[in-house]
């Protein structure tokens, strides 16, 4: 790992000072936190002592490229001074406010957002979070239309509450999942391990469109009152969908009256090159766009439902059954005003799109053409995926659906240890940074990957 300055640390620790902090912080840590996902006893967490930009430090003082974005949201990096001090100054005039109140953060980030989204999604919910804003979605849906079913894809994450939970289409769902939620599975499409046996984009686009229109028929489509898709599925594997996909399903909603809510808790707010990722797919606007994560790059927690005018007009004259506490707190709208605003001035959109284009997707490519480990590389802007396998023929994983091996677990170690952070999930290596990400910061980081998959490459057949 590179060492940072033996002085200090950004957040003006010395190394010494911040490995006492850090001790005492792991060992409060394992003696009180529940971690989410985690076997309790099997976990060694590490522990982050200071951010700036696209770096870490762990609690040794070791710096870290950090292309995880931590959880795939800190889109405008780590520390942005605008957004503290929007935060600092914000909790200096009104740190909260019940969400009956107005308050000029909310609504000036209501307005800064509605301002960005496809169509006239001009309505702003506000929750706490993304997992908040797919149930609220959901229940809108369903209030709107008055039917219950909502469909969602396989290779799909939504969240960790009750009904995000049962949408997601990945192992985290079987634990919670009873059968009684409404929820109905369908195959999504995904050329590399096509469940079609297609060929080709046009093949995926079209059998992926009749098997989900044929699913649609036998679950009865005044049954059903929404499909949720994440507009590229994220820590699912970042398939980008092929051409005419998303067209298709907007076409089948309008055909059978149902919503069409596009999930951009991760990919959106320039984690694909576009304020949102549905705008790759030019004329789609869905009925309702969930978002958190980015808004604000998870400064203060905040997420939110955009809605179209159709849907809130269904609460103009009867209550909508929900709300939170926090709906709209001033210290995270305050941050997303800033992170909106600074996106915007410094171009920070744009330098995703272009590091995507010029750095990432030619270097993930050029890798692929050297790694035999590699078997496809997928993404957009700073949002790609590496998909590891034993052997290109066979395209046999890495790592098991739903679990990891040995291999993975030395990659990912050989990663950390030569001061790369990635966001790993079973057999991918997702290569995320913050929207951010200088060329040269990109090219620090293809240098380790190219180190870190020798590690990969010697798993190979």
């Amino acid at each position: 790992m590179q060492e940072n300055s033996p002085m200090t640390l950004p957040n003006g620790l010395t190394p010494e000072t911040a490995r006492a902090a850090a001790a005492r912080a792991y060992e409060l840590d394992r003696r009180h936190v529940f971690h989410s996902w985690s076997a309790q006893a099997h976990l060694d967490p590490m522990t982050i002592s200071a951010a700036q930009g696209c770096y870490v430090w762990d609690g040794d003082g070791n710096r870290l490229l950090d292309f995880s974005s931590q959880m795939v949201n800190t889109n405008i990096g780590h520390q942005h001074p605008k957004v503290v001090a929007a935060v600092q100054e914000q909790a200096a005039k009104l740190c909260t406010v019940a969400p009956p109140h107005v308050n000029d953060a909310r609504s000036e980030a209501a307005r800064l957002i509605a301002e960005r989204t496809p169509g006239e999604l001009n309505k702003i919910f506000f929750t706490n979070g993304g997992a908040e804003a797919v149930e609220h979605a959901v229940r809108m849906a369903r209030l709107h239309t008055g039917r219950y079913k909502v469909l969602a894809r396989y290779r799909s994450y939504h969240g960790g509450t009750e009904t995000a939970v049962n949408l997601t289409g990945d192992p985290r769902r079987w634990p919670n999942d009873h059968g009684n939620s409404g929820v109905v599975h369908f195959f999504g499409p995904f050329l590399y391990r096509t469940q079609f046996h297609s060929t080709d984009e046009t093949e995926e686009t079209e059998r992926a469109l009749a098997h989900l229109e044929q699913t649609i028929a036998f679950e009865g489509p005044n049954t059903i009152a929404a499909i949720v898709l994440e507009s590229i599925p994220g820590t699912a594997g970042i398939m980008v969908p092929p051409p005419g996909y998303m067209a298709g399903v907007r076409a089948l909603c309008d055909k059978y009256g149902i919503m069409f809510i596009a999930d951009e808790v991760m990919s959106g707010f320039g984690r694909t090159g576009k304020w949102f990722a549905i705008e790759h797919f030019e004329g789609v606007v869905p009925d309702l766009i969930t978002f958190a994560k980015g808004v604000n790059s998870g400064y203060v927690p905040l997420g939110g439902v955009a809605i179209s005018p159709a849907i809130a007009a269904s609460f103009d004259d009867k209550p909508y059954p929900g709300g939170l506490t926090y709906s709209g707190h001033p210290l995270a709208t305050a941050a997303a005003v800033a992170t909106i605003n600074a996106m915007a001035d410094e171009r920070v959109i744009e330098n995703a799109a272009e590091i995507g284009a010029q750095v990432l997707g030619p270097g993930l490519r050029e890798l692929a053409g050297r790694h035999p480990s590699i078997g496809e590389v997928r993404g957009t802007g700073v949002f790609w995926a590496l998909e590891l396998v034993r052997d290109r023929t066979s395209r046999e994983p890495l790592a098991p659906y739903g679990g990891t091996s040995p291999a993975m677990t030395e990659v990912v170690a050989a990663s950390k240890a030569a001061g790369l952070l990635l966001f790993v999930n079973f057999n991918r290596l997702h290569v995320v940074p913050p929207c951010i990400v200088s060329e040269a910061e990109a090219k620090e980081g293809l240098a380790i990957l190219d180190q870190t998959l020798t590690v990969a490459d010697r798993h190979t057949s």
